[in-house]
């Protein structure tokens, strides 16, 4: 069994001052969101083993900050920085997925990265699960929004489309209102 977890990144300012997108950074709400994520996280197990973030400011804020509110609570993963999920489409993400195999050989496993790949991923790896969260994901991987699955697979490299069961879909938005 492996677990996957897609985290799209945090809520951002419109333009970063380099006028780059990949240099926007997180707003006051993204910061919030960040951390409340990161705080769910930590308080519903298994954790991820491996986290692999898109190279943009965004992302990386995203993990830094959710980790920032882990940490006490959970072991540190394995972290790589990967330019690739910058932009990545569903097979971009796919590739990512099916070669996390690192020397720790991670059970779960989390992504840091960005719409619209991120959300069609989701849509595509969906093979059955909770009908409510599959029905709020249909619409929108928000901001912070965060998408489980569960693939029942021995390794990473048998991960395929239709093939992951949605063990919940969770975001601040949500939380909110719970």
């Amino acid at each position: 069994m492996r677990r996957l977890m897609l985290l799209r990144h945090a809520k951002t300012e419109t333009d970063a001052p380099s006028g780059r997108d990949q240099d926007r950074r997180l707003d006051g709400r993204g910061h919030k969101d960040a951390a409340q994520i990161g705080d769910w996280i930590a308080a519903h197990p298994p954790f991820p083993d491996a986290v692999l973030v898109s190279h943009a400011v965004r992302a990386r804020q995203t993990w830094d900050i959710a980790w920032e509110t882990m940490k006490d609570r959970v072991p540190a993963p394995q972290v790589e920085v990967l330019p690739e999920l910058y932009g990545a489409d569903p097979a971009q993400i796919l590739e990512s997925i099916r070669t996390a195999t690192a020397p720790s050989d991670p059970k779960q496993l989390l992504l840091v990265a960005h719409n619209p790949g991120m959300h069609e991923a989701a849509l595509m790896l969906l093979g059955g699960g909770e009908p409510a969260g599959a029905r709020a994901l249909a619409d929108n991987l928000p901001t912070a929004g965060l998408a489980i699955f569960d693939f029942d697979v021995k390794d990473w490299g048998d991960v395929a489309y239709r093939r992951g069961k949605l063990v919940l879909f969770v975001s601040p938005k949500l939380l909110r209102s719970d």
